[in-house]
């Protein structure tokens, strides 16, 4: 009986622990690793972040996503990272480097002026989704969808591409460490306007 309780008494915190700990990264926080250029200069390939998975997803929000089923290439284990350009509802067009959403400028300070015009393009949503394989003809973004590019525009494979990210497949927010190297780009961009 001796034996039997000093088992229990190191399964029983070890199980606790673990319940705790899937818990936390099923609902709360996960801990993502960028894989590719497409969000380059601001995240970097093989960086560590972490996704807050109850975090209000803005515009200028960078998010982790499942991309199987939205991009026809990824397979059931690519999550891609993200900046989130358009909401639900939103209209997005982009002309001579800068991005409109809803007929407003859209603050792109955290890319460089090349990624903006060169990178980004000109275009509406009607004339990306012309070329989508769903989604075809819209001009505002579907409820429960999101609208998302990479920073590097002229490398990422984004909405540009294959459409919409759906709502029910975001991970969650991501955010950078602040001791890493252009944090704010990725932790607080949405939040300026100019």
């Amino acid at each position: 009986m001796k034996f039997f309780k000093e088992v229990l008494s190191w399964v029983i915190p070890v199980v606790v622990g673990l319940v705790i700990g899937f818990g936390v990264k099923q609902f709360v926080i996960s801990a993502n690793f960028v894989d590719g250029d497409s969000m380059q200069p601001n995240l970097q390939n093989k960086q560590m972040v972490v996704s807050l998975r109850q975090a209000k997803i803005h515009r200028n929000s960078v998010i982790v996503f499942d991309a199987h089923g939205e991009d026809p290439q990824a397979t059931p284990k690519d999550y891609y990272v993200k900046r989130v350009i358009g909401l639900p509802g939103d209209t997005i067009n982009s002309r001579n480097g800068n991005i409109y959403v809803n007929h407003t400028k859209l603050y792109q300070g955290y890319i460089g002026t090349q990624q903006r015009t060169i990178g980004t393009g000109n275009w509406n949503l009607k004339s990306l989704s012309a070329h989508w394989v769903g989604d075809q003809q819209v001009v505002r973004v579907p409820k429960g969808k999101y609208f998302v590019l990479g920073d590097h525009r002229s490398v990422s494979d984004d909405s540009r591409y294959w459409g919409f990210v759906d709502q029910d497949k975001v991970e969650g927010v991501t955010k950078a460490f602040p001791f890493q190297n252009r944090s704010k780009q990725i932790n607080r961009a949405y939040q300026v306007t100019h």
